[in-house]
């Protein structure tokens, strides 16, 4: 009787839950990513906000993608996923899609920054942080989305 090799799904690395969350390289982009998310959120709340509509787009994409990254974190830390494959094409797709939201929220964002050089109410270094922290928030859900893909 021939021996039928490992399936598929025996060879693709099992999903992480707990705290090797942190210690596997795409899922440990995903704590950098709301702390760097929420610090634009805040630095944008901190300054006065002349442009409501660029900054409330920025502000929109970096509150609702904080919140949905930390309940992806939280149920990778409780392990709802259950190894399962979807949730590699969930975090794949939710990723990907979410760094093309903040990269055009991050491109707002300088666009604000460079308004506010010269106005009245200059916010200027808010505003750079917010840009630094939104291209740097971009480049970390770039990261995640590549990593999942290319494992």
């Amino acid at each position: 009787m021939a021996s039928v090799g490992p399936s598929a799904a025996s060879t693709q690395p099992d999903l992480p839950s707990g705290a090797a969350v942190f210690k596997t390289i795409p899922y440990a982009f995903i704590l950098p990513e709301i702390v760097c998310g929420t610090w634009v959120w805040i630095l944008v709340a901190a300054t006065s906000v002349s442009l409501p509509l660029l900054q409330g787009w920025v502000m929109y994409v970096s509150l609702t993608s904080c919140l949905i990254s930390l309940l992806l974190l939280l149920s990778y830390l409780l392990g709802f996923h259950r190894n399962s494959e979807n949730w590699k094409v969930l975090d794949s797709l939710y990723h990907g899609t979410t760094a093309i939201l903040y990269m055009s929220a991050a491109v707002l964002q300088a666009n604000a920054t460079i308004n506010s050089e010269y106005g009245i109410n200059a916010n200027y270094q808010l505003n750079s942080a917010a840009s630094f922290f939104a291209f740097l928030t971009t480049f970390l859900y770039i990261l995640h989305a590549f990593s999942i893909y290319y494992q």
